[in-house]
């Protein structure tokens, strides 16, 4: 088995994603062995999600116990494709088992947040996608989160860990092109409709209060 750590584990956020760390608190005193497998549990199920859930599932160093998501076709489908023990609609039920060391929230963006303040709170190291929060507050409250639990926390913003924007940075760092004064960016990729819909009931099998969460209720 590869030699790792839970800190070095979650700091490579979940297999090829890469990610910049939000908030890398210091390992506690009773962290794992390196040659235990972290239990994770993936809240999330979508694409992305599931694609995450897959991943650790396939690696050694970690195990997928635990699946969560209001679509129980969804969360059937990843606890099939993962092996994971337990297949759960309510995130609470995921953060109560102790034997859960660290968790992936891969939900819709309103749950990003406050999904990893409460795993934080529960004692769990956080992979959470991007955006981390909706707002400045919320980040610095995940921070603080992260801080006093000393849990590691990982936001998934691949490009920032990938070799070539790391070199870029560095290069800009070192005056390659003299001192930066102004910087553009613009997305060329051509996406499809993001979901925009008049209100409608939820499909079956769609726990639809949990999926709100703290988001405004449309009835």
């Amino acid at each position: 088995m590869t030699q790792t750590t839970r800190r070095t584990f979650l700091k490579r956020g979940g297999l090829s994603t890469g990610g910049a760390t939000l908030a890398l608190a210091a390992a506690p005193a009773n962290a794992l062995g390196a040659n235990q497998r972290i239990l994770v549990g993936v809240i999330g199920c979508g694409g992305r999600g599931g694609g995450l859930a897959e991943g650790f599932a396939e690696r050694s160093e970690s195990k997928v116990i635990y699946v969560c998501d209001p679509d129980s076709k969804r969360c059937g489908r990843t606890k099939e494709s993962t092996g994971a023990d337990h297949a759960v609609a309510d995130p609470r039920q995921v953060l109560d088992q102790k034997s859960v060391d660290a968790v992936v929230i891969a939900t819709p963006d309103h749950w990003h947040c406050p999904a990893a303040i409460l795993a934080c709170e529960a004692g769990k190291h956080v992979y959470v996608e991007k955006p981390c929060s909706h707002n400045i507050r919320e980040g610095r409250l995940l921070v603080e989160a992260a801080r006093r639990n000393r849990r590691v926390v990982q936001h998934g913003t691949q490009n920032r860990s990938s070799q070539f924007v790391a070199g870029a940075v560095q290069m800009l760092r070192e005056g390659v092109i003299g001192e930066v004064l102004v910087a553009k960016a613009w997305n060329i990729q051509r996406r499809g409709n993001i979901g925009h819909a008049q209100p409608s009931q939820p499909p079956p099998g769609v726990d639809y209060q949990m999926w709100v969460g703290p988001a405004p209720y449309l009835g």
